[in-house]
């Protein structure tokens, strides 16, 4: 065994990343939580980046989870606003491999715009949420953390705070952890947050939920310690250092593993003394949860809900409090799990119809390439995420706008080869995908970007970007061009028109082989904004044999009739089915010219 270690609360948590078995620890900087990503940079056996900003940096390590690779990621506390749109839809997707989230609170403001408690977004997104109070702890929970990870299926926030971050003492390294290694298995209805998915794995976030508050009520994270006057205290993280220290002989329910909050432990301490006080700092995060059920506190009227606390302050605050006639006992209300709505079931006989791509959508053949080339292909939040459902199945994951670029470079990160593509679209790649795409190449990423570029932003209604120049009054700006905004930030890039099927295939192919970081533009414009009368499609009876190749392409105009496939009147000419029909049993039939 190593001797003892003398860290800060960062490095202890670096290290402790070490021994839980991580391999991947990326962040953005921003103090109190800065330290924490330069220590696993020198630590062998764990891969460390710097991110762009705290949202990539989230998504990136989701892409190394998903890979199979223990993943932390790390920022301050306003740094989770930024990561907040990943952070909250992950609740619901779970992870593969273990992820931790630290975030570093910063009370008192000493280099921050604000002192905001994000213990808040633990209950916001229903995830466990652990607390460290000294460096042992910041060492040893991050082990702790990653097994419960992996046990419940959720991204878990390890909250610290500047004294406990900064603050440095003596850590005893402990046995490392064995780690099953896990293998990526694509799973739609887990990854991609479809309403339909999400709607089932919403009532899985709060089963867990429940199933967590068990476990907080036999965690030894979560002790009751006697004390030998009639006052306990409830507290986490580094306040209860500073409580323990105030009133040595109190009781104390000390809580490391402080979301959900264990009701019967709170319950117990009230049967053990009269007068019970919650200490924590910024916002009564506990006190409120304790007031809720229907037990009387010593809480925010005495303790500041503002700056850092510290032994002195808490006795002062509390000291006057000892003295006063105890309350009233009450019995506490614990209030019962959450009833959980009924799925209202469809009328028998009717069919089952998924939202599709619209007939002739030009990015149809995206997907077909997809299929062909066997890339595991992480989407985005657009028309093109209907490309994970059937019959096209082309998309593994859908986590948030912008998310596919940064999921893809963790991913290919956690595996050393290029594995995943990303797809996204071009409204979409303006609004949240550039800042990925020069993480990406910051970091020397291995990865293929696929834009689908419809000129437009297609799904909420056909409205104007950057990459169309249109403006919300419907005048003309100038437009950015990606292909030229991709090779300004070094990285290559290609434009092919999305409607011819070979060149597009073969771009995707040549730039899968490549090394390094590509860009293929799949350009062509939503079949809705161009639709005119054109030919359309007929089938040669007498070629096809209904193999059914051509209704891979979900088009929505095609159906299999008693002989062969049906052209219906949807079609839209665009010809994709043509394409890929192996038997030549598709043609175009031009429409006849008027008199």
């Amino acid at each position: 065994m190593e001797r003892v270690l003398f860290l800060s609360g960062n490095e202890a948590i670096a290290h402790g990343a070490l021994r839980a078995g991580v391999r991947f620890v990326c962040g953005y900087p921003g103090t109190p939580s800065t330290e924490i990503v330069e220590t696993a940079a020198t630590l062998e056996g764990l891969h460390a980046e710097w991110c762009v900003n705290e949202k990539v940096a989230m998504e990136t390590a989701v892409g190394a989870s998903l890979a199979g690779v223990r993943s932390l990621v790390t920022m301050k506390h306003v740094g989770l606003n930024v990561a907040a749109d990943p952070f909250m839809t992950l609740s619901l997707t779970g992870v593969n491999a273990g992820l931790v989230v630290v975030t570093a609170d910063d009370p008192g403001m000493h280099s921050s715009q604000n002192e905001q408690d994000n213990r808040t977004y633990a209950k916001f997104a229903k995830v466990p949420l652990l607390e460290p109070s000294d460096g042992q702890e910041a060492y040893d929970f991050v082990a702790e953390a990653f097994a419960l990870s992996e046990e419940f299926d959720t991204p878990v926030l390890l909250r610290t705070t500047t004294r406990l971050s900064h603050g440095r003492g003596r850590v005893v390294p402990r046995v490392p952890v064995e780690v099953e290694p896990r293998d990526y298995e694509r799973d739609m209805t887990k990854y991609v947050m479809v309403p339909q998915h999400a709607r089932i794995r919403n009532r899985v976030v709060l089963e867990r939920l429940q199933a967590l508050r068990a476990r907080a009520e036999v965690t030894p994270l979560n002790v009751l310690e006697a004390g030998t006057v009639d006052f306990g205290i409830i507290a986490s993280g580094v306040a209860h250092a500073y409580a323990r220290e105030a009133f040595p002989k109190a009781w104390f329910l000390k809580l490391g593993l402080s979301h959900p909050l264990p009701y019967d432990k709170v319950a117990r301490l009230y049967q053990s003394v009269s007068r019970v006080a919650v200490v924590e700092e910024l916002d009564p995060f506990l006190e409120e949860q304790v007031r809720a059920l229907g037990l009387p506190v010593v809480g925010k009227e005495a303790i500041p809900a503002d700056g850092e606390l510290d032994q002195e302050l808490v006795f002062t605050a509390l000291e006057p409090y000892l003295s006063r006639r105890p309350p009233r006992r009450r019995r506490p209300v614990v209030p019962p799990a959450p009833r959980l709505s009924t799925p209202p079931a469809p009328a028998p006989g009717l069919p089952v119809r998924p939202p599709v791509l619209c007939p002739g959508c030009t990015h149809r053949s995206v997907y077909a390439v997809l299929r062909r080339r066997r890339l595991a292909a992480l989407g985005d939040i657009g028309c093109y995420t209907l490309g994970a459902l059937p019959p096209l199945l082309a998309l593994d994951s859908c986590l948030c706008m912008g998310a596919s670029i940064g999921m893809m470079a963790g991913f290919n990160a956690a595996l050393g080869r290029k594995a995943a593509a990303a797809v996204i679209g071009d409204s979409t790649f303006f609004h949240s995908g550039v800042t990925p795409l020069i993480d990406a190449h910051y970091n020397e990423s291995q990865g293929l970007v696929l834009v689908l570029d419809n000129r437009t932003t297609a799904m909420t209604g056909h409205q104007g970007h950057p990459g169309t120049g249109r403006r919300a009054d419907g005048s003309e700006g100038p437009a950015v061009d990606i292909g030229a905004l991709c090779e300004g930030v070094g990285v290559r890039c290609t434009t092919v028109d999305a409607t011819d099927y070979d060149a597009l295939d073969s771009a995707i192919a040549d730039e899968a082989e490549r090394p390094g970081l590509g860009v293929v533009v799949a350009r062509a414009p939503c079949i809705l904004m161009t639709r005119r009368t054109p030919g359309t499609v007929v089938v040669d009876p007498e070629r096809c044999n209904l193999c059914g190749l051509c209704l891979d392409l979900g088009c929505p105009a095609l159906v299999p009739g008693d002989r062969a496939m049906t052209v219906t009147d949807q079609c839209t000419g665009c010809g994709l089915c043509i394409e890929v029909c192996r038997r030549g049993a598709l043609s175009y039939h031009e429409p006849e010219a008027g008199p």
